[in-house]
């Protein structure tokens, strides 16, 4: 048995790409959602706003009643898998897989959070009586989530793009209150919140990952090795 120690030197790892200069998120992208959250909040409680739910109801479904169509429990997921498919068949767009894949994850986690907490605190009953937990729409929220996410990542390559995303997003919005699942503005504050976490995630990930691309870590480190009976001391100096 013998004992040697050896050197190495290891340079560090490259980032998954670059960061961008300036937010691309501005107050500005908040307006929209920001009205539509607002929408949703104040029509839970003011009459003139559940008269339009009502009405909406009436015409999709109390004066046309029809079988269901579950294809948005799939649609929902249409955005964000057309712009990882989209990846996939080499139409490059603002991120890697890497950072895509984190950003949506991140968007997600905020948004489902949201949604969650907000359908236990309003308790509103959905339209068909099931449950009282209408209001936001999580499916929406998933949709419109996906859509700008997707909007996002190719709106320098074609809008439509981002055209196509929120088609999809408010095909699967329609559908809810076309299956008597929500009411109006259940699905527009949905909308709003999808599309802000969304924005949001976008505003802070280059801060986030500039955090962790641009902080030194440890310049040496030592550690033992065993190869054919022979121990070793390996010393990793990172450049």
């Amino acid at each position: 048995m013998s004992c040697m120690v050896t050197f190495s030197q290891e340079k560090p790892a490259t980032p998954f790409d670059s960061i961008p200069a300036k937010p691309l998120i501005t107050w500005r992208n908040l307006i929209i959602p920001g009205a539509m959250i607002t929408y949703g909040a104040v029509a839970i409680k003011f009459d003139g706003f559940q008269d339009w739910n009502e009405t909406i109801k009436d015409e999709i479904w109390t004066k046309q009643p029809h079988q269901l169509i579950h294809i948005d429990n799939y649609l929902q997921w249409g955005p964000a898998v057309s712009t990882f498919a989209l990846g996939f068949a080499g139409v490059k767009g603002r991120h890697n897989f890497t950072d895509r894949a984190l950003i949506f994850g991140i968007a997600e986690l905020i948004q489902s959070s949201v949604v969650a907490s907000v359908k236990k605190i309003s308790g509103e009953m959905r339209p068909n009586g099931e449950s009282n937990q209408s209001f936001p729409s999580g499916h929406t929220a998933n949709a419109f989530t996906g859509a700008e996410f997707m909007r996002l990542e190719y709106k320098d390559v074609s809008p439509w793009y981002g055209v196509y995303g929120y088609a999809l997003a408010a095909t699967t919005g329609f559908l809810r209150m076309y299956n008597n699942k929500h009411w109006l503005s259940d699905v527009v504050a949905a909308a709003g919140v999808g599309i802000l976490s969304t924005d949001f995630t976008y505003f802070i990930y280059p801060k986030i990952k500039r955090l962790f691309t641009t902080k030194k870590s440890a310049t040496a480190i030592i550690l033992p090795t065993y190869n054919n009976g022979a121990f070793s001391l390996s010393l990793v100096k990172r450049l």
